[in-house]
C-alpha cells in the first residue's frame, strides 16, 4: 500500500511502514516539507494513489465533505510517545491494509480500529 504521512506524525513511522513492504513518504520529503498545505497533500495523495495518514481533523472534514483525500487513515491515539505510536500502528497494520482495500476511511486508536462509511 502507498502512504503519505502528515507532519504531526513522526518521520520514524516511514521507516517502520517501509520495512513492512509499503511505499511511504512523509511531508518532510515534499518540496515544502512540513509547510505543505493540506490541499497540496491531498492532491499528491490522490494523484499517486496514497493513503493520507494523519491526526489532523481538517483531513476528516475534507473527506466527509468532498471525498478528498480519496483514502484516509486517521490516528486517534491522543498524546503518545513515538515508540508507542509505532507499536500501535504496526500491531494494527495488517487490519488497516485489509480495511483500506475495501473502504476509504479508517480510524485507529490505541486499542481500536474503526471503519467509517
Amino acid at each position: 500500500m502507498r502512504f503519505l504521512v502528515d507532519a504531526q506524525l513522526p518521520r520514524g513511522l516511514v521507516g517502520s511502514l517501509t520495512k513492512t513492504g509499503h511505499d511511504v513518504i512523509h511531508t518532510l520529503d515534499l518540496p515544502e516539507k512540513n509547510r505543505t498545505s493540506d490541499h497540496v497533500i491531498t492532491a499528491i495523495a490522490d494523484e499517486e494513489e496514497r493513503v493520507v495518514v494523519t491526526k489532523d481533523a481538517d483531513f476528516v472534514n475534507s473527506f466527509l465533505l468532498h471525498r478528498h483525500p480519496k483514502k484516509l487513515l486517521l490516528i486517534s491515539t491522543g498524546n503518545i510517545s513515538n515508540r508507542d505510536l509505532e507499536t500501535v500502528v504496526l500491531r494494527y497494520l495488517p487490519d488497516v491494509v485489509r480495511a483500506l482495500n475495501s473502504h476509504d476511511f479508517v480510524e485507529m486508536g490505541r486499542a481500536t480500529l474503526s471503519i467509517h462509511a
